[in-house]
């Protein structure tokens, strides 16, 4: 029997769909590149960013702490 290669994107997107959780975000037209710059000068991506800014608004006014790996 010949065996199974090993596939990297599939392993990735199972992972991803077992641990993470994914919405939609929708924002004026123009804002998404704002973001992504800011991200950059930031040295995170988009993702790293928009969850920083969450949690760091959530512990501010719910004083709750998110944990964001």
């Amino acid at each position: 029997m010949q065996k199974e290669e090993f596939n990297q994107i599939k392993y990735q997107n199972e992972f991803k769909k077992k641990n993470y959780d994914r919405f939609e975000l929708v924002m004026p037209k123009g804002q998404k590149e704002v973001i992504k710059q800011r991200a950059k000068e930031a040295g995170q991506s988009i993702s790293e960013y928009i969850n920083t800014a969450i949690a760091d608004k959530m512990a501010k006014d719910y004083k709750v702490r998110i944990i964001y790996h």
